[in-house]
C-alpha cells in the first residue's frame, strides 16, 4: 500500500462520491459494465464478466503493492454506483501519478458527474498529495475522450505510438496530457468555472 495514500481516502462532492474500491463492490460494477459503449477504446471488454472481475482483484492487488488507488463513483442523489476510476502509475518518490481506467455508464456521459470527479481528483492531488505531476491519457481515436481532457485543460503532450496492447492483439496508440503544480491555481480556477456551469444548466 502507498504511505502517500492513506487507506480510507474518500473524495465528497456535490452530486458525488468518490470511495475506495473494495470487494463488496465488484456485482454491481460487472453488472453497470455490461454495455459495450462503455468499452469501445479500451484494451479489453469490461462486458465479459470474467475479464471484468480479474480487473477489479488486480486493481486491489496493485493498491496494497502501492502502484494504484482505485475508486467507486458513486452518484448521491440514488446512492448507487455510477462508474470507476483510479489514481495508477503511482510513483511517491517524484510526487507523480495518472488519473485513468475512468469509465462511466452512459447515462452519466456529458453530464456533472466526470466533471465533478476530475476536480475532486484533481484538487486532491495538488493540494492535499502535493503532486508535482497528473498524467491522463486515452487512445488516440477516442476523441471525445480527448475533448473532454481538453476541455478541462489537459496539456497535450504527444502521441506514444504502440503504447498499450489490446487483448484482441491489436496495437494501441496513446495522447497523453498532464497538469502540473505550477499550472494548478490558473487550471483550478477555470475548471471551478465550468463545473459551476454545468451544474447550474442542470437545473
Amino acid at each position: 500500500m502507498s504511505p502517500w495514500i492513506d487507506y480510507d481516502t474518500t473524495l465528497n462532492g456535490e452530486f458525488i462520491v468518490l470511495s475506495p474500491l473494495m470487494p463488496y463492490h465488484f456485482e454491481d460494477l460487472i453488472l453497470l459494465a455490461n454495455d459495450s459503449r462503455i468499452w469501445e477504446h479500451y484494451v479489453y471488454d469490461g462486458t465479459n464478466p470474467e475479464k471484468m472481475q480479474s480487473t477489479l482483484d488486480s486493481a486491489l492487488k496493485d493498491k496494497e503493492n502501492g502502484t494504484q488507488f482505485p475508486f467507486v463513483i458513486i452518484d448521491k442523489a440514488t446512492s448507487r454506483i455510477v462508474g470507476s476510476t483510479r489514481f495508477m502509475d503511482i510513483v511517491s518518490a517524484h510526487r507523480k501519478l495518472e488519473i485513468g481506467s475512468t469509465w462511466l455508464h452512459p447515462d452519466h456521459w456529458a453530464k456533472v458527474v466526470n466533471l465533478e470527479a476530475k476536480l475532486l481528483l484533481l484538487t486532491h492531488c495538488f493540494e492535499h498529495l502535493k503532486t508535482l505531476r497528473v498524467q491522463l491519457k486515452t487512445d488516440e481515436r477516442n476523441i471525445r475522450s480527448r475533448k473532454a481532457i481538453e476541455k478541462i485543460g489537459g496539456v497535450f503532450e504527444g502521441i506514444l505510438r504502440n503504447d498499450m496492447l489490446r487483448d484482441n492483439g491489436t496495437h494501441r496508440n496513446s495522447a497523453y496530457y498532464s497538469f502540473i503544480d505550477t499550472e494548478w491555481p490558473a487550471k483550478k480556477k477555470a475548471l471551478q468555472e465550468l463545473y459551476d456551469a454545468k451544474k447550474t444548466s442542470l437545473h
